[in-house]
């Protein structure tokens, strides 16, 4: 599978690309805030085409972008849960976090709803781009966080035996951490469900792609990730 990665200019918010490879129709996953130029030059590398969007939730950080991705041709998948966050996600924003959003990139933040907005849903099986993608329902962060689940994983990946398949986790599982649960939508005990019944059952043997900082495994989350410790 071919992936590609880089921080949003805000946040450092990850972007992800994936495809099955040069010149072929790719998933555009979490566009955050100022994503667009470095997109465009992925995608011109690349020679990929994008066929949607994916939200692992409705936070400004991983959707800023997603109506300019999508251009009104492109779906926007969302959980159900969310959905609600893609009507005007600057309107939960403290005032002074726009004034800093102002300063650094020179204008005031702006809103419009993406076109196509598609709703899914826990068991969602996607089938896009020529990949096949699993949605699992993991709250805590949000209402309608979610993590998708492949089979396949990044191209370059030298151990196979350490990894065998992938997981875009959002905000819901970091390397060494979890996402806060103290913002819109957070819910501590909501976390610890979705930490016990949904990330720790993930098998040793899968590559987490998370919505900010590095790449990690469930075998290395599992053994030193004190989130996962006592559950």
């Amino acid at each position: 599978m071919l992936t590609a990665a880089f921080p949003a200019a805000a946040f450092g918010t990850n972007c992800y690309v994936l495809a099955t490879g040069r010149g072929e129709e790719c998933l555009v996953v979490d566009p955050g805030i100022g994503i667009e130029e470095q997109l465009r030059e992925v995608l011109t590398e690349l020679r990929l085409k994008p066929a949607a969007v994916l939200l692992t939730h409705g936070h400004i950080d991983h959707v800023y972008s997603v109506t300019p991705v999508c251009g009104g041709q492109l779906g926007a998948y969302i959980h159900a849960d969310d959905r609600h966050r893609l009507r005007d996600p600057l309107a939960s924003l403290d005032p002074a976090l726009l004034g800093m959003f102002e300063q650094q990139f020179g204008r005031a933040a702006t809103w419009t709803e993406p076109s196509d907005v598609r709703e899914i849903s826990d068991g969602t099986t996607l089938d896009l781009a020529g990949l096949t993608l699993s949605v699992q329902h993991a709250p805590g962060h949000t209402e309608g966080s979610v993590l998708f689940g492949l089979d396949q994983v990044p191209d370059g990946v030298e151990d196979q035996a350490e990894v065998t398949s992938t997981v875009l986790s959002g905000d819901v599982l970091f390397a060494g951490s979890i996402g806060r649960t103290d913002l819109p939508g957070g819910d501590h005990a909501a976390m610890q469900r979705s930490l016990r019944d949904v990330v720790l059952p993930l098998p040793d043997p899968t590559l987490v792609l998370p919505g900010h900082g590095p790449a990690t495994t469930m075998r290395q989350e599992r053994t030193t990730n004190p989130y996962l410790q006592d559950l």
